[in-house]
């Protein structure tokens, strides 16, 4: 059938305020441009992030009525607890209240001047806590990464080549691995798991833990099931069990693929390592079997981690960012291909080519599209990496605007809407300009940056 079905009904409904154009040309000129500083209601479609922006289904709003507020052993960590190794078998799982509180703990313990982090793509985060240690994060995605246009079935992949010679050359300085699942900064691309198998190895030859950051691991795997020869026929469940037995630890926000408003854990097999990282867990998260989470959100953690690896609703998600990539493509919108698990990220520097990217073509975008349609998504590019850790400013690798689907929440209608809003701004490509920054934060600028329209 041609026809996104959605495989749920919707049983509660939240309105949203229509704007006129005028209201919204005022609404950005008020938040200096950065669409990150305008106020929820006052946008129509919100695609800034599928973090913490799911629907919750009618059981796991059962399951906060479970939720157990005791301090220290609470019976809702250990369900939480359980349903997390029924997919990933790790030996410790540490709740923390995000990704990024796992990310901090990990690297305040494995980070430090002059240590040297590898992975396929580091997202914003991972980077800043990385490079807030005084370590340095280094980005190791195969050239098809790179290159938009380039249709590739596993772009996320590492690079193994790379990543061997980086560790011949800096064994010494480089305390883990990472590798993201799906590679969210290179366009929500998936990596395979032969890619993962290899780099386990790699890990192995050279004695160092291998961490993925798994924020979209359902996707990441029904990508394998769809596309990776000899796993048409596999569970996606067992796909999840068979990424993570590779692995000695992971980070996760269970803001996407566990279906949560809030929430992630480390996870990990080393036990020294575990002990330090609860330690700090303590210090900065709370105790243990609670990590910063109320028990009623580790209760929606572990139904949503059950209802994610419904192969009916992965190929309706994926589905639905084919079709809207197909549409923009069709428009004449450059994309990078293939579109990805959780959003359809569009070339802005290929589209805006008369907009250097120093003059932030994502950021025009990302501007025009909430001015001329009330969408807000989100630059991935220039702005949010081109900023270096000694102050000086280059280029990024590629400059595109993220539109992220939350789950569970759009349906057909308002992906035609997003589709006519980049008709009509299709029409005005000339008339887009570029931005410069007037005030910006010394670390992860692009969340309270302040922008002025170039003329």
């Amino acid at each position: 059938m041609k026809t996104i079905f959605e495989p749920f009904r919707i049983k509660t409904v939240e309105p949203i305020r229509i704007t006129t154009r005028d209201e919204r040309k005022k609404l950005l000129e008020k938040a200096h441009h950065n669409v990150f500083l305008l106020k929820s209601d006052d946008v129509l479609i919100d695609l800034l992030t599928d973090s913490g922006t799911s629907a919750m289904s009618t059981d796991q709003w059962s399951a906060l009525m479970r939720g157990d507020e005791s301090y220290a052993g609470s019976p809702s960590f250990f369900r939480f607890e359980a349903a997390v190794r029924d997919l990933m078998p790790f030996n410790h799982i540490i709740p923390t209240h995000q990704g990024r509180a796992a990310e901090a703990i990990l690297f305040s313990i494995l980070g430090g001047h002059g240590k040297t982090i590898p992975s396929n793509t580091h997202f914003d985060t991972t980077r800043s806590n990385i490079e807030n240690s005084g370590a340095s994060a280094d980005d190791l995605v195969i050239a098809e990464g790179n290159d938009p246009a380039c249709y590739h079935p596993f772009k996320g992949n590492i690079d193994t080549e790379r990543l061997e010679c980086y560790l011949k050359e800096k064994s010494d300085t480089t305390p883990c691995i990472m590798l993201t699942i799906t590679n969210n900064a290179g366009g929500g691309q998936p990596v395979s798991l032969a890619n993962i198998k290899a780099v386990s190895d790699l890990a192995k030859k050279y004695n160092k833990p291998f961490i993925i950051d798994g924020c979209r691991f359902a996707e990441n795997a029904y990508f394998i099931k769809l596309r990776e020869e000899g796993y048409a026929n596999t569970d996606v469940k067992d796909i999840v069990r068979k990424i993570f037995s590779l692995a000695d630890g992971m980070t996760i926000s269970a803001k996407k693929d566990a279906f949560a408003n809030i929430g992630g854990w480390l996870a990990l097999n080393d036990d020294e390592l575990a002990e330090k990282a609860r330690t700090r867990l303590i210090q900065t998260e709370g105790f243990p079997t609670y990590g910063g989470l109320a028990g009623r959100d580790l209760e929606a953690i572990a139904q949503g981690l059950r209802e994610i690896v419904d192969e009916n609703y992965l190929a309706y998600r994926i589905r639905t960012n084919e079709y809207l990539g197909e549409r923009l493509q069709a428009l004449g919108f450059p994309i990078v291909r293939p579109t990805g698990g959780h959003a359809v990220f569009v070339d802005a520097r290929s589209w805006l080519s008369h907009i250097p990217p120093l003059n932030y073509p994502g950021q025009a975008l990302t501007a025009a599209l909430y001015e001329t349609g009330g969408i807000r998504a989100c630059e991935i590019g220039t702005v949010m990496f081109g900023r270096k850790p000694d102050g000086s400013e280059e280029p990024a690798a590629m400059d595109l605007v993220r539109l992220a689907m939350p789950r569970r929440v759009y349906t057909q209608s308002h992906v035609d809407y997003i589709v006519e809003v980049f008709e009509e701004l299709a029409k005005n490509k000339s008339n887009l300009c570029g931005f410069r920054i007037t005030e910006e934060a010394s670390a992860m600028r692009h969340f309270t940056a302040k922008f002025t329209k170039l003329t």
